[in-house]
């Protein structure tokens, strides 16, 4: 751990009043980290709106299915 990661502000905790911080932090960061989805869509990714202009045709009937 860096010298910059945590700092005491006021008192002096003892190790073991250090270690029981770190693991709460710890397990709290793991917990948020398991239920907030990958993506803002859920667990897929997220699809483009946009089509490529050189996959479509020139010209598209107006009787036609798509």
């Amino acid at each position: 751990m860096d010298q910059g990661d945590l700092r005491i502000i006021h008192g002096d905790p003892t190790p073991e009043e250090l270690a029981a911080l770190i693991a709460v932090l710890t397990t709290r960061t793991a917990a948020q980290r398991a239920t907030t989805p990958r993506f803002a869509h859920g667990n897929r990714r997220p699809q483009a709106r946009w089509r490529r202009l050189e996959r479509v045709a020139g010209y598209r009937s107006p009787v036609s299915w798509r």
